[in-house]
């Protein structure tokens, strides 16, 4: 359900503006997209795990929250994250 160091550090890596980076909005999105992923495909088999639904209803309105604010800040930014990500449609 949680992703590895491994995996946590590439995604950073992929995303960071400059080395050191791991605050910006670009990289707290993709870390959480990440972890949104990894949990929805752990629902596919245990459909009845409530406790950590609400964990990622949690994830999901926090990525939204820092999308709204990287949107409202700099939408060239913004368009660059969804569409490397692939988060809309």
């Amino acid at each position: 359900m949680t992703i590895t160091a491994e995996r946590k550090a590439e995604v950073i890596a992929e995303n960071a503006q400059s080395d050191g980076d791991t605050g910006s909005p670009e990289v707290q999105v993709a870390i959480l997209t990440e972890r949104i992923r990894n949990l929805t495909d752990h629902f596919k088999g245990n459909h009845k795990d409530n406790h950590s639904r609400r964990g990622l209803l949690k994830m999901v309105n926090k990525r939204r929250s820092l999308l709204a604010y990287l949107k409202k800040e700099d939408l060239a930014r913004y368009n660059a994250l969804i569409q490397k990500l692939g988060l809309r449609k």
